[in-house]
Order: structure tokens, then sequence, then C-alpha cells
């Protein structure tokens, strides 16, 4: 239940951050020539996609478990904070809606950076449950950035649908940068809202 908690506040606190960037974004403009800008924003749509696959991919794995026991199965075999990879994976394709790589970088290395601090949390927490069990996984597999040749799976997972339909409903949230974005270009455009940044 603690655990619970403290991930109910952490997306909270994600939230609160993602609007306070794209209010800051609302005087931003990419400055790629418009090929360049769209083939960015499609890629960007690319990313969110994959980002959301894999969110779902691995809450098929650990739904309702995460406290209960160490899963290292699926994706949790290559990295033990995989749907924080997938997570910031989307946040690089929503900043990428801009059609700025720069800010495509900056989303995502930012959400991996807040991420940080509740891994370490997380970490702590699990430790406590688990002691030298999850200190074995920890020494086998890596804390973030996945390492695909220890992949390992297994012919049954049980899952918790609700689990997943929320994880689904959590990322397409990451979908609503592609109007945001397309809707102050307009207004950017018609001269509605002044351009004080151009980045790549």
């Amino acid at each position: 239940m603690a655990l619970a908690r403290y991930q109910k506040r952490r997306r909270l606190a994600l939230f609160a951050l993602l609007i306070a960037a794209f209010m800051a974004l609302l005087v931003v403009r990419s400055a790629w020539p418009e090929h360049v800008h769209e083939t960015i924003e499609v890629a960007g749509l690319a990313l969110i996609v994959v980002g959301i696959a894999g969110r779902i991919w691995c809450t098929l794995y650990i739904g309702g478990r995460k406290a209960s026991e160490i899963v290292s199965s699926g994706p949790y075999s290559i990295s033990r904070n995989p749907l924080y990879v997938f997570s910031s994976i989307a946040a690089g394709g929503a900043g990428a809606a801009t059609g700025s790589l720069v800010l495509g970088l900056v989303f995502m290395i930012g959400c991996a950076a807040a991420f940080r601090v509740v891994i370490l949390r997380e970490e702590s927490y699990l430790r406590g449950i688990f002691g030298t069990d999850f200190d074995r996984y920890a020494a086998r597999v890596p804390r973030f950035l996945p390492k695909l040749a220890l992949y390992q799976d297994v012919r049954r997972i049980t899952l918790d649908t609700r689990l997943v339909y929320r994880t689904l409903m959590d990322g397409l949230v990451f979908f609503l940068a592609v109007p945001f974005f397309e809707t102050v270009e307009m207004l950017q455009t018609s001269g509605y809202l002044p351009v004080l940044l151009r980045l790549y």
C-alpha cells in the first residue's frame, strides 16, 4: 500500500511537470525547414506508439505484483525498470511532436532523470522486502538501459486486465502532445502566439 500511494503521488507530480513544460513550449518553435519538421513529428508519433505498446507489455508481466514478488521475465529480464524506459521513449516522442529533435531529447532525458529519483526509492523499498533475492536480481539485470542478451521469458503469465486498461489509458495521454503542438503551431503561424525561441 505504501508503494501504491507513492506511485500515485509520483504520477501526479510528473503530470504537473508535464503541464508546466507544455505551457513553456507555447513560445517555442522548430527551426527546421518544413519537410524536416514534419518528418520529426512523424518520428515522434512512432516513438509514442512504441512507448505505449512497451508500457502495456511491461504491465502484462508486473501488473499488481511489484510488491509481492520479483518479476524477472519478459521485459524485466533485460531491465529492472522497463516501464520507465518505455515512458521515457513516449515522452521523447511527445517532445518530438514539436518538430524539434532538441525538445525530443530534452523530454526523453528529463523524463528518465525524473524517474531516477523514483527508481532509487522503489529499489530501497523492494530491497527491504526481498533482501538478498532483490540484490541478486539487481546484480544480474541493469537498472535502466536494457541489455537484450539477457532476455528470458515464461510460457504463461497471469494478468490483471484492469491494470492493463489503466496503463493503456495513462499512455494515451502522450498522444495529446500531437494536437496540442499542432494547435500551438497554428496559433504561432497566425500571429496569436509569439515565437521567442527556435530550436533544431
